[in-house]
């Protein structure tokens, strides 16, 4: 099993992520997101607590992860990353079930 942060490092090496809450509100909103990943240490939490919500509703998996540095690393920037929103999953798609067995 691969961990979330491999998960992402996989889809951004074959295919595409949008990265940062405004993004990934986006991306869920026009129903282009596969999957999303939101940290869970991001103060204040109101920032991404609009998301598993909005997911729930357009019917978009999403997961949690633990770190928005490492989140950040994972997906190939050198700032912490609070969400992020795959939109082609690439070789990450057979992943995904393992990570949306066990959603939050």
């Amino acid at each position: 099993m691969v961990s979330v942060y491999e998960l992402v490092e996989l889809a951004k090496k074959t295919g595409k992520i949008e990265k940062g809450t405004n993004e990934t509100t986006k991306a869920v909103e026009r129903k282009v997101a596969k999957f999303v990943v939101i940290a869970e240490d991001v103060n204040p939490k109101e920032l991404t607590q609009h998301l598993p919500k909005l997911c729930d509703e357009a019917g978009i998996p999403y997961t949690t992860a633990d770190s928005r540095k490492k989140l950040g690393v994972s997906v190939g920037i050198n700032v912490p990353t609070a969400a992020l929103a795959i939109v082609e999953a690439g070789d990450a798609q057979k992943h995904f079930a393992e990570f949306t067995k066990k959603k939050k």
